[in-house]
């Protein structure tokens, strides 16, 4: 097992992953742009036992970051994945002096809520209509300094 950051020929296992976790995946197009060209992302990737298990895409602006995606296959989950990637990104945001790390939860996902409630996010706000289907957010933050 590692965490590693993605290449570009890890773009087809991050879409695969994608695919399989959201409701409104990236296409190819915005993970490409995610991996190559946007100068804030970091990707994280999972590898087990040769393949892709799961990832982390979070953005790095200044003194925040923000979580933008993260997935885990289906067949991986409850295995400690989640947690090791989310880990494993606010020790390198720790590294850089990063004070603090967002995300957007969907309120329906309580599997997540209550990952990143174990590993120090706190609830502080609901976004209301914040996805394209109009359920709503949980905004959490947790503080890194």
């Amino acid at each position: 097992m590692s965490i590693e950051l993605a290449k570009i020929t890890d773009l087809d296992a991050l879409l695969e992953i994608e695919n399989e976790c959201f409701k409104d995946p990236y296409t190819h197009d915005d993970m490409l742009y995610e991996l190559s060209q946007n100068p804030c992302s970091k990707i994280l990737i999972f590898k087990k036992d040769w393949c892709s298990a799961g990832f982390l895409d979070f953005w790095i602006t200044f003194d925040s970051a923000t979580i933008c995606q993260i997935g885990v296959k289906k067949s991986e989950r409850r295995q400690g994945i989640g947690e090791a990637l989310l880990l494993e990104a606010i020790k390198i945001l720790k590294e850089q002096n990063v004070e603090f790390f967002t995300l957007e939860v969907r309120a329906s996902n309580t599997a997540a809520i209550a990952l990143y409630t174990k590993v120090g996010f706190e609830k502080v706000t609901v976004k209301t209509g914040y996805y394209k289907d109009g359920e709503d957010a949980i905004y959490m933050v947790k503080g890194l300094i």
